[in-house]
């Protein structure tokens, strides 16, 4: 059982985020495990069909602009945070296919990107979004070495 000093901090978090981002969280948490039955049915190519991440829905795109920037960080921490304290745990795929279908959802050209490496025998592999030229909610602890699009992946 979670010891008590644990699960105030955890509300004290909750309570300091404003309304706005404790509803995006939540939806998060409904959204991510949704993304993760997609994908275990139907694949990534299909998944991001189904969920209009396939650049073939004509809809013009907006430009990326330093307020579009922010707004996509911070769909990307709130996530992150989703993915590894939510109810469903989830891996940095599932959580790049939610950011990116809320960014593609307010018309702002959010890209997936998947790096792969492989060190000592092991294989590392992290996706992400990128919003203009900015990686979302990345830190330089682990650059992946090898870069591709889903498309070249």
């Amino acid at each position: 059982m979670p010891d008590s000093s644990r699960l105030n901090s955890v509300a004290q978090q909750w309570h300091a985020l404003p309304w706005s981002d404790r509803r995006q969280l939540l939806a998060m948490v409904l959204l991510l495990p949704l993304i993760d039955l997609l994908l275990r049915v139907a694949g990534l190519r299909r998944t991001q069909r189904l969920l209009g991440l396939d650049d073939t829905s004509g809809v013009a795109l907006l430009p990326v602009s330093a307020a579009s920037i922010a707004e996509g960080q911070r769909l990307a921490r709130l996530a992150n945070v989703a993915g590894r304290r939510g109810v469903y745990t989830t891996t940095c795929l599932r959580q790049a296919l939610a950011v990116q279908w809320w960014l593609r959802r307010r018309q702002l050209p959010a890209e997936l990107r998947i790096g792969a490496r492989t060190e000592s025998g092991i294989l590392h592999a992290h996706a992400w979004v990128v919003l203009g030229d900015i990686a979302l909610g990345q830190t330089n602890e682990l650059p992946p070495i090898i870069h591709a699009s889903p498309d070249h992946a």
